[in-house]
């Protein structure tokens, strides 16, 4: 029933975790950073930057378990600085479109290896 679900396309935990956890129709997928999977490096630049690459990775694990972007039912997002918001949401509802999931947007102190965005997903089928 619970199955851990790791793709090449999204970067490898940086810590002890799985990159997502599928346990019966629901998917778990941890929070992403802006790391580029090819190279392994934070990807450079301003929240668009981050947050779209940050999208990327969860997209890509999430169609690694057979799902798309359109079965992710909550997200959760982290904010380096809130006056950010405006720009993650840009990025955010260009992923998302009109099936916009449940979510939180909190502004933290850090991020792990100090980017701007993380974001998790919860998918159902």
């Amino acid at each position: 029933m619970r199955k851990t679900i790791v793709t090449q396309n999204a970067p490898q935990a940086i810590g002890p975790y799985s990159q997502a956890i599928q346990y019966g129709d629901f998917l778990f997928v941890s929070g992403q950073v802006p790391i580029d999977p090819s190279t392994g490096d934070v990807v450079a630049g301003d929240i668009e930057a981050q947050t779209d690459r940050v999208l990327k990775n969860i997209a890509a694990i999430i169609e690694a378990a057979g799902m798309s972007l359109q079965n992710v039912v909550k997200c959760t997002c982290f904010l380096k600085d809130m006056n950010d918001f405006a720009s993650f949401n840009a990025v955010y509802e260009n992923y998302f479109g009109k099936s916009l999931p449940a979510r939180e947007t909190v502004e933290v102190a850090r991020l792990p290896k100090d980017v701007h965005v993380e974001v998790s997903a919860i998918c159902g089928k």
